[in-house]
């Protein structure tokens, strides 16, 4: 495990510091620094050492709240993709906040929060209740459709809302696909409480989760609360996945490919799972967002847009595997 956290580390520094030297215009080591410690003396250095240092903050916090998000869901599930793009949490946490944005002038990250967690649990719950309808062989594939099937209603009500709004449309599209460039890095104080409890809850749902991955039985045997630990796990990962889309807007299938290359790292030890996840999460999501500055310049693509890219065909594979047991 030390030696898992210590590449880990390595691997995070590696695409922060790629993540401020890279980009349309790559800057130099030393370049950076001086516009860091206020001795430069070209402005234009300056603003896109700030956007990047912006961009780069918010992938971290964003990337480590969606992968420990995943892995609480696929614990709790015992699904092995449950993942909150895949089963719609975050549609639903953009489409609420959207419309808190139209109909009720929400104009501040706390708005967007709590707006996104409404959004996530109402979610959370139709999902559940649509799968419950399926048999219970079917139970992991019948989760995905579902969060399919409430992710593309949520994407086209958010589209509608948009698109009749032409003030929103310019200023909210990253609500349909996840982005971290143009945020404003002060929104990750603003969110940091719910952030911070949501990861407590996640970082210290360990014991639930390899307890439960027994089954709930044997977990009550071993001593375990299963109904409240069960409960402070999910409400963990709703309030990560909320305030990630809050923050960022639904980036997808970071959830998912995290926590099972992960557990090829490291086991199934939800304890081991969860802290690394905390760490190659940012890596990857400020990775991607490198990527998606890089592969097309002078334009960009949305950071949530590479995820996907990199996650759709995991998720195949997991599906396949799934299927095959």
């Amino acid at each position: 495990m030390p030696v898992a956290v210590g590449g880990a580390v390595v691997v995070l520094a590696l695409a922060v510091g790629a993540s401020v030297l890279l980009g349309v215009q790559s800057l130099a080591p030393g370049a950076v620094l001086d516009a860091v410690v206020g001795s430069s003396a070209d402005a234009r250095t300056d603003a896109i050492v700030d956007s990047r240092v912006a961009r780069t903050l918010i992938g971290l916090v964003v990337g480590a709240a969606v992968a420990l998000s995943g892995v609480v869901l696929q614990g709790l599930t015992r699904n092995p993709i449950a993942e909150p793009s895949i089963l719609g949490l975050n549609s639903g946490a953009a489409l609420a906040v959207v419309l808190g944005i139209r109909f009720l002038g929400l104009d501040d990250v706390t708005g967007y929060v709590l707006a996104a967690i409404v959004g996530t649990v109402l979610v959370a719950a139709l999902v559940q209740s649509l799968t419950m309808l399926a048999p219970r062989s079917s139970a992991p594939v019948s989760m995905a459709l579902a969060g399919a099937a409430v992710m593309a209603l949520a994407q086209s009500l958010i589209g509608a809302v948009l698109v009749t709004d032409r003030g929103s449309l310019d200023s909210f599209r990253f609500w349909q696909v996840g982005s971290v460039a143009g945020r404003d890095a002060g929104g990750v104080l603003d969110i940091a409480p719910v952030l911070v409890l949501g990861a407590l809850l996640a970082l210290t749902a360990g014991p639930t989760l390899n307890a439960v991955a027994l089954g709930d039985d044997l977990a009550r045997g071993l001593g375990q609360r299963v109904v409240l630990h069960r409960g402070l796990a999910a409400g963990g990962a709703v309030l990560l996945a909320a305030g990630a889309t809050a923050l960022a807007g639904p980036i997808a299938f970071v959830g998912l490919v995290v926590p099972h290359l992960v557990r090829a790292l490291v086991g199934v030890d939800h304890r081991r799972v969860l802290v690394l996840s905390a760490l190659l999460g940012p890596a990857f999501v400020v990775l991607a967002d490198v990527v998606g500055r890089l592969v097309s310049p002078p334009s960009e693509i949305q950071v949530g847009i590479v995820c996907a890219v990199v996650g759709a065909p995991v998720l195949v594979l997991v599906v396949r595997r799934v299927r095959g047991m």
